[in-house]
């Protein structure tokens, strides 16, 4: 890697591809590595993924230390937290912060999750998800990881508030004072105008500000970093047959499952069941049929935590991988994060090349070696869009024609 290389350090799969996207859009060459081997290039985006929202702190810490030391050489580094703050945010930050100081002594984290595209905003220090206080919604009643607080100083104990009002040079010098105290500092966004102010005190501020986000702040960074907006790579789809995997158990998601099944009774659903094997189950469940959508779905759990949740994972992705052999699908859309991880190693796959999204919050791109390489796969986290995002999504994978490209 160069100096010129921006690393993403992610904590779920989704997540790392809705934020690597944001650099593509900016013309980045975007990579979302699955394995050991990073890729390399000139003005390159390389997401990795920890996998460290739902661990303890110490082993959150030491992941996301690790995924930092591996993106030798980058220029920039950015930390990518979920944008309701799930999961073990303060530890990845502390993890991130022990590293990257290896290569930039004092360096401090600039924290702020708003996303206001897809509704959520940090205003006087608390964070909201379409107005309400975090901890009062879907995200509060988390089964994994609920969030237990809504303001950020409580989320990230230690941390700073900095005001965010004033111009970029302003809010630079603020933020530089308070991070000579204190390993964090967290600052509100209410609206996009807010998050530009923002990333233009952090590129002001150097490699010595770490920006912890959302794929909204992330957004504002790609474009000011650098990036070639004149030789774009895009995917061109055309997805006649589609496999949809859901393995969040966030109730929007669900409630997206539901959906699609509403809006297109011909979607044949498949359920893990105990006691069948994968390619038994994918044999009975599809006989000879290819229908033009497949939904694969996770059961809702008999119980909760991170052991039943990566169970869970692992024999969906089995499940997946079989229907995957018998169907040979177009694209595959992984909605929630844990899910794709598992399903994207079980298919052998070692990055994906991430060159656009079908809407907000829901990057596409193609996946890079394994027996499914070249396979349009889309992602998208468990809480994110309305109840019809998934039949969205669909419908404008369908709509695209082998010489039309998806959001150029």
């Amino acid at each position: 890697m160069s100096e010129h290389t921006v690393g993403v350090v992610a904590d779920d799969l989704t997540g790392a591809g809705d934020c690597v996207v944001q650099f593509a859009r900016a013309g980045w060459t975007s990579h979302l590595a699955l394995g050991r081997e990073l890729p390399t290039g000139e003005r390159a985006a390389v997401a990795v993924v920890t996998d460290a929202r739902a661990l303890d702190d110490a082993a959150a810490a030491a992941a996301t230390a690790a995924a930092v030391r591996a993106l030798t050489g980058a220029g920039r580094l950015y930390v990518k937290i979920d944008s309701t703050l799930r999961g073990s945010v303060a530890a990845q930050v502390s993890g991130a912060l022990s590293a990257w100081r290896g290569r930039v002594p004092g360096a401090f984290a600039v924290v702020c999750p708003s996303y206001p595209a897809l509704g959520r905003t940090v205003r006087d220090g608390v964070l909201l998800v379409d107005g309400v206080p975090v901890a009062a919604t879907a995200a509060g009643r988390d089964p994994v990881t609920p969030v237990r607080a809504s303001e950020l100083t409580a989320l990230l104990p230690g941390a700073v508030r900095v005001p965010a009002d004033g111009d970029a040079a302003a809010l630079a010098a603020r933020l530089a004072e308070a991070g000579t105290g204190t390993d964090t500092v967290v600052v509100d966004a209410v609206d996009d105008a807010d998050l530009e102010r923002l990333a233009d005190a952090v590129v002001l501020l150097g490699a010595r500000a770490v920006p912890v986000g959302s794929a909204g702040l992330a957004a504002a960074l790609a474009p000011r970093w650098g990036g070639d907006r004149t030789a774009p790579d895009r995917p061109r789809a055309a997805a006649g047959r589609t496999l949809v995997v859901l393995s969040s158990l966030n109730e929007v998601s669900r409630g997206q499952a539901d959906e699609l099944l509403s809006a297109e009774p011909g979607t044949l659903l498949i359920t893990p069941e105990a006691g069948t094997g994968p390619h038994e189950l994918a044999a009975r469940s599809l006989g000879t049929a290819r229908p033009a959508t497949v939904l694969v779905r996770t059961p809702e759990p008999t119980a909760t935590g991170r052991k039943q949740a990566a169970h869970a994972a692992a024999a969906l992705a089995d499940l997946v991988a079989a229907v995957t052999e018998r169907t040979r699908p177009d694209a595959v859309v992984l909605i929630g994060g844990d899910g794709a991880r598992a399903v994207l190693a079980r298919l052998g796959a070692r990055s994906v090349r991430v060159a656009g999204s079908v809407a907000e919050g829901v990057p596409l791109g193609r996946l890079e070696g394994g027996p499914a390489h070249g396979t349009v796969v889309v992602t998208k986290a468990g809480g994110f869009g309305t109840r019809r995002t998934v039949v969205d999504v669909l419908e404008s994978l369908r709509s695209y024609s082998s010489h039309q490209e998806v959001n150029p």
